[in-house]
Protein backbone atom coordinates (compact mmCIF):
# COMPACT_ATOMS: atom_id res chain seq x y z
CA UNK A 1 0.00 0.00 0.00
CA UNK A 2 0.97 3.58 -0.41
CA UNK A 3 2.18 5.49 2.60
CA UNK A 4 -0.62 8.08 2.71
CA UNK A 5 -1.60 10.20 5.69
CA UNK A 6 -4.68 8.10 6.34
CA UNK A 7 -2.67 4.88 6.20
CA UNK A 8 -0.04 6.32 8.55
CA UNK A 9 -2.76 7.54 10.95
CA UNK A 10 -4.48 4.15 11.05
CA UNK A 11 -1.22 2.23 11.54
CA UNK A 12 -0.13 4.62 14.30
CA UNK A 13 -3.48 4.31 16.07
CA UNK A 14 -3.37 0.51 15.92
CA UNK A 15 0.21 0.46 17.20
CA UNK A 16 -0.55 2.82 20.10
CA UNK A 17 -3.67 0.90 21.10
CA UNK A 18 -1.71 -2.37 20.99
CA UNK A 19 0.93 -0.87 23.27
CA UNK A 20 -1.79 0.48 25.57
CA UNK A 21 -3.33 -2.96 25.99
CA UNK A 22 0.01 -4.62 26.84
CA UNK A 23 -0.27 -3.31 30.41
CA UNK A 24 -1.68 -6.16 32.58
CA UNK A 25 -3.89 -3.84 34.65
CA UNK A 26 -5.50 -2.42 31.53
CA UNK A 27 -6.08 -5.92 30.14
CA UNK A 28 -7.69 -6.93 33.43
CA UNK A 29 -9.88 -3.84 33.49
CA UNK A 30 -11.08 -4.50 29.92
CA UNK A 31 -11.90 -8.11 30.83
CA UNK A 32 -13.85 -7.01 33.93
CA UNK A 33 -15.72 -4.38 31.90
CA UNK A 34 -16.74 -7.00 29.35
CA UNK A 35 -17.89 -9.31 32.19
CA UNK A 36 -20.07 -6.57 33.66
CA UNK A 37 -21.37 -5.61 30.21
CA UNK A 38 -22.41 -9.25 29.66
CA UNK A 39 -24.35 -9.14 32.93
CA UNK A 40 -26.03 -5.88 31.88
CA UNK A 41 -26.78 -7.33 28.44
CA UNK A 42 -28.48 -10.35 30.01
CA UNK A 43 -30.66 -8.11 32.14
CA UNK A 44 -31.58 -6.04 29.09
CA UNK A 45 -32.37 -9.09 26.95
CA UNK A 46 -34.60 -10.68 29.57
CA UNK A 47 -36.45 -7.41 30.18
CA UNK A 48 -37.15 -6.87 26.50
CA UNK A 49 -38.03 -10.50 25.84
CA UNK A 50 -40.40 -10.55 28.80
CA UNK A 51 -42.04 -7.31 27.71
CA UNK A 52 -42.66 -8.43 24.13
CA UNK A 53 -43.72 -11.99 25.08
CA UNK A 54 -43.20 -13.23 21.55
CA UNK A 55 -40.63 -15.36 19.81
CA UNK A 56 -39.10 -16.52 23.10
CA UNK A 57 -37.91 -19.77 21.57
CA UNK A 58 -36.26 -18.02 18.63
CA UNK A 59 -34.54 -15.54 20.95
CA UNK A 60 -33.28 -18.39 23.12
CA UNK A 61 -31.99 -20.24 20.06
CA UNK A 62 -30.09 -17.19 18.80
CA UNK A 63 -28.52 -16.60 22.22
CA UNK A 64 -27.58 -20.29 22.49
CA UNK A 65 -25.92 -20.26 19.07
CA UNK A 66 -23.94 -17.11 19.96
CA UNK A 67 -22.80 -18.59 23.29
CA UNK A 68 -21.75 -21.86 21.67
CA UNK A 69 -19.89 -20.03 18.92
CA UNK A 70 -17.94 -18.05 21.51
CA UNK A 71 -17.16 -21.28 23.39
CA UNK A 72 -16.02 -22.94 20.18
CA UNK A 73 -13.83 -19.96 19.38
CA UNK A 74 -12.32 -19.77 22.88
CA UNK A 75 -11.64 -23.44 23.51
CA UNK A 76 -10.80 -24.29 19.92
CA UNK A 77 -8.12 -21.60 19.83
CA UNK A 78 -5.71 -23.69 21.93
CA UNK A 79 -6.11 -26.63 19.57
CA UNK A 80 -5.40 -24.50 16.52
CA UNK A 81 -2.37 -22.81 18.05
CA UNK A 82 -0.85 -25.97 19.54
CA UNK A 83 2.08 -27.39 17.67
CA UNK A 84 1.45 -30.86 16.22
CA UNK A 85 5.04 -31.98 16.78
CA UNK A 86 4.73 -32.76 20.49
CA UNK A 87 6.40 -35.93 21.64
CA UNK A 88 5.37 -38.67 24.03
CA UNK A 89 8.08 -39.71 26.47
CA UNK A 90 8.10 -42.81 28.67
CA UNK A 91 9.00 -42.15 32.31
CA UNK A 92 10.81 -44.58 34.62
CA UNK A 93 7.56 -45.94 36.00
CA UNK A 94 6.44 -46.85 32.48
CA UNK A 95 3.69 -44.24 32.24
CA UNK A 96 3.49 -41.94 29.25
CA UNK A 97 3.99 -38.21 29.54
CA UNK A 98 3.43 -35.70 26.75
CA UNK A 99 6.31 -33.33 26.10
CA UNK A 100 4.95 -30.10 24.70
CA UNK A 101 7.01 -27.93 22.42
CA UNK A 102 8.25 -24.78 24.14
CA UNK A 103 6.82 -22.52 21.42
CA UNK A 104 3.24 -23.58 22.19
CA UNK A 105 3.64 -22.95 25.95
CA UNK A 106 4.17 -19.24 25.49
CA UNK A 107 1.22 -18.75 23.15
CA UNK A 108 -1.43 -16.52 24.69
CA UNK A 109 -4.95 -15.96 23.59
CA UNK A 110 -5.70 -12.65 21.91
CA UNK A 111 -7.43 -10.06 24.05
CA UNK A 112 -10.59 -10.00 21.96
CA UNK A 113 -11.09 -13.76 22.46
CA UNK A 114 -10.68 -13.39 26.23
CA UNK A 115 -13.07 -10.44 26.24
CA UNK A 116 -15.68 -12.42 24.27
CA UNK A 117 -15.34 -15.30 26.70
CA UNK A 118 -15.75 -12.90 29.63
CA UNK A 119 -18.82 -11.37 27.97
CA UNK A 120 -20.26 -14.87 27.57
CA UNK A 121 -19.60 -15.63 31.23
CA UNK A 122 -21.33 -12.42 32.33
CA UNK A 123 -24.25 -13.17 30.01
CA UNK A 124 -24.80 -16.65 31.42
CA UNK A 125 -24.40 -15.40 35.00
CA UNK A 126 -26.92 -12.63 34.30
CA UNK A 127 -29.44 -15.13 32.90
CA UNK A 128 -29.13 -17.29 36.01
CA UNK A 129 -29.48 -14.23 38.21
CA UNK A 130 -32.64 -13.14 36.37
CA UNK A 131 -34.06 -16.66 36.63
CA UNK A 132 -33.51 -16.66 40.40
CA UNK A 133 -35.15 -13.23 40.67
CA UNK A 134 -38.19 -14.42 38.70
CA UNK A 135 -38.42 -17.64 40.68
CA UNK A 136 -38.60 -15.98 44.07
Amino acid sequence: MQNTRLNTLIEGTIEKSTQWVQNPWRRTSLIIISLLFGNFLASTITTNAGQQAGLDIVNSLVILVIVEFISWLRYGWNLRSRNISSEIVLTRSGSERELVDSRSIGSRLPLWVIMLDSLKLGLIYGFFLEAFKLGS
